[in-house]
């Protein structure tokens, strides 16, 4: 699905902000007037509004860098230790005398929010703020594969620099895509697309959307009227819409909502990843709405990682087979994660050249010893020193994408290497599975994995006697 060798370098413009929470319990209300009195026992803080696309950014594995207006004062400062945390440079936080840095501050009793109050400026920036703003993106243009601006009414969009934004990308042909607040869209003219929700979407064009029609009738006057590329529109559980020539749902795919807070942050985000990395709209949507049932899946604000969008994929019995080959690195990260959430991982490996059913039994039998079965494909160059030069009679990429496909199979990794020894020490098998033929004989990691698990092969099934007889037909017929 996506190229994660890809890296896009995003920008994020926008408003940026703290949400702080205050965690407590509540046993009593006041002697002094009818109030809860809550014993705050923790306080926790992260990022938010434009932050949170920076978050899940920065979970797909995205580069970000980050434009905003911030005060002079020490919500600022915690603000820009948070983006530090997470690998994201603060050098184009424009400072600005008496702004106050938006803070929105939550009492949490018992997981309840009882009290919310913020402390923010919500005026326009100034003119000399604008300028610094456009000179830094101006500068560098050319380095951003994608810009979004996470508009959250508090000042930094202001209609002028929105407009003189959208100017210098599309001169450039950097798409910029807006999440769109208020009743009037018309600052964000000559956009990408917008991501407004059913309920800002009636709001900005004064079109009731009960039906495919007035679907259609919105996404037309948000096209025309914006000026956009393509014409969107979120639909909560019935998916994303858009309109080119014909209208376009994709539809959502989250199979149990915990909580919605943040999703319309993770829908652009992912839709941008995507579209950074090649894919076309289309499958951006489909991305995006992936990554948005991760997310609504979880409590409060949240992100989703590519791993965590390709398991969920899998899990709904949509995922393509690429998706399940990976690299060193990639199957290393993965290892870790499932060793650090108790899962027993099975290794095996093989040439696999031409798939029959001793093989898919063996896999079969290998999965059944643990929760993840990671199999070690040689590489067509190893498979030729073992088996001569007449083999592979399948490439590793044709054997990779079949095996890859198998139920059984959860993740494919090619190795060069004679021997898969130093992927085994990636992956620390819990289990390591070879044939019966190996009974007696020392076994390429068996001093790093837990336990070794012998399968015996299917009598007469392999690919050598698939090609002898393929031969003899081929001499038959002849």
């Amino acid at each position: 699905m996506i190229d994660i060798s890809k890296k896009p370098n995003i920008l994020v413009v926008g408003d940026l902000m703290i949400d702080h929470y205050l965690w407590g319990s509540c046993d009593r209300i006041s002697p002094e007037a009818p109030v809860q009195v809550v014993n705050v026992k923790k306080e926790s803080a992260t990022l938010g509004g434009a932050g949170n696309v920076i978050n899940n950014l920065v979970a797909l594995g995205s580069k970000v860098e980050v434009i905003s207006v911030v005060g002079d004062d020490s919500v600022a400062n915690e603000l820009k230790i948070l983006l530090e945390k997470i690998g994201v440079n603060s050098n184009n936080l424009v400072i600005e005398e008496n702004r106050k840095t938006s803070k929105k501050s939550r009492l949490m009793a018992s997981n309840q929010q009882v009290l919310r109050y913020d402390s923010e400026s919500v005026e326009n920036i100034s003119d000399e703020s604008s300028k610094k703003i456009l000179e830094a993106i101006s500068k560098n243009i050319k380095s951003y594969n994608a810009i979004i601006l996470s508009d959250y009414k508090k000042g930094v969009l202001t209609s002028s620099l929105t407009q003189n934004i959208i100017k210098i990308a599309n001169e450039n042909k950097i798409k910029v895509l807006a999440d769109p607040k208020g009743k009037d869209f018309s600052k964000y003219k000559g956009a990408y697309t917008l991501t407004p929700n059913k309920k800002e979407a009636i709001e900005a064009t004064n079109i009731d959307i009960k039906d495919e029609n007035s679907l259609i009738e919105a996404l037309k006057d948000l096209k025309e009227k914006c000026d956009l590329d393509v014409s969107l529109i979120t639909l909560s559980e019935q998916g994303i819409a858009i309109f080119d020539e014909k209208l376009f749902t994709s539809p959502t795919v989250a199979r149990e909502v915990f909580d919605v807070t943040g999703a319309g942050d993770t829908v652009i985000a992912s839709i941008t990843f995507a579209l950074s990395c090649g894919l076309d709209i289309k499958k951006a949507l489909y991305f995006a709405n992936l990554a948005a049932g991760v997310v609504v899946g979880k409590i409060g604000s949240a992100t989703a990682s590519l791993d965590e969008i390709y398991e969920y994929e899998s899990s709904l019995n949509k995922s393509s087979s690429s998706s399940h080959i990976k690299t060193f690195e990639e199957i290393e990260k993965l290892a870790l994660k499932f060793h650090s959430q108790g899962k027993k991982v099975v290794f095996t490996n093989g040439c696999f050249d031409i798939l029959h059913v001793g093989h898919v039994k063996y896999l079969q039998e290998a999965k059944s010893y643990g929760d993840v079965l990671i199999l070690g494909l040689n590489a067509d160059s190893s498979v030729k020193k073992l088996k001569g030069d007449s083999r592979p009679i399948n490439n590793q990429d044709d054997r990779a994408y079949i095996l890859a496909s198998l139920e059984s199979v959860d993740y494919v990794v090619v190795f060069e290497e004679e021997t898969p020894y130093e992927l085994i020490k990636l992956i620390r098998p819990h289990i390591l599975v070879k044939g019966g033929d190996y009974e007696g004989k020392d076994v390429v990691g068996q001093d790093i994995a837990d336990e070794l698990k012998l399968v015996q092969f299917v009598d007469g099934k392999s690919t050598t006697n698939t090609i002898k007889r393929i031969e003899e037909n081929a001499k038959c017929n002849n």
